[in-house]
């Protein structure tokens, strides 16, 4: 993901989801196919795991358009433009990290719960430490598609607190306790030093759009 949008990322116009008159089956299917993406980028995430680019990657094989760059090719816009209104379920940065938040802690349940993988007060201060980051990076994306770029930043910097956390948290004393925790170590901090990195991304865009002239915005 070379290139953050901190503004509403959707190419739809139809995101006025006053206006549609969907009934609870209808929402329900909406919802079941936007948890289809996210799974399909931790498909996509697990196979360029050992890539250092492997955002970048990701996100082109998403079809996600990155850059302003790339605003002509209309041919190209996503696949869900025509399955309904744009909610925060549709934001790249949202699926991004609820995905990665998603694969952390899978994985992390499966071996916590053994205390000879993992001691109880660890797991319990991990995995309070990835709740409360995940909290502070959906709150995020809500304050960007609402345009608040500054409350934006400051949520942005909570997720980064927590991220921080949970990597002191797992240090290399802590992996020893366990062939399986270091193990989980190794691709955690991968995803980990993924995580800080789309917020420190997304705080530079979110104060560059904050610097922009006023004018700027009826560009």
């Amino acid at each position: 993901m070379s290139s953050f949008d901190p503004n509403n990322p959707s190419d739809s116009d139809d995101d006025d989801v006053g206006g549609v008159a969907w009934n609870e089956f209808d929402w329900e299917h909406y919802l079941r196919e936007q948890d289809d993406t996210i799974h399909r980028y931790i498909g996509f995430y697990e196979l360029l795991l050992r890539d250092e680019n492997r955002l970048e990657k990701a996100a082109a094989h998403m079809g996600w358009r990155l850059s302003s760059n790339e605003a002509d090719d209309d041919d190209d816009d996503d696949e869900d433009d025509d399955q309904g209104p744009y909610t925060v379920h549709k934001n790249y940065i949202y699926v991004a990290l609820r995905a990665i938040h998603l694969k952390l802690t899978r994985e992390w349940e499966r071996i916590a719960m053994n205390p000879a993988s993992v001691p109880q007060p660890l797991a319990v201060a991990f995995s309070g430490a990835l709740h409360r980051g995940e909290s502070h990076a959906v709150l995020a994306v809500h304050a960007l598609d609402f345009g608040d770029f500054a409350m934006a930043v400051s949520l942005f910097k909570r997720m980064f607190g927590e991220i921080n956390r949970a990597i002191a948290i797992l240090d290399e004393k802590a992996a020893r306790h366990s062939t399986v925790l270091a193990k989980y170590r190794t691709e955690a901090l991968c995803m980990l030093f993924d995580l800080r990195e789309i917020s420190l991304r997304m705080m530079e865009d979110c104060r560059g759009a904050i610097e922009l002239p006023a004018e700027d915005d009826f560009d």
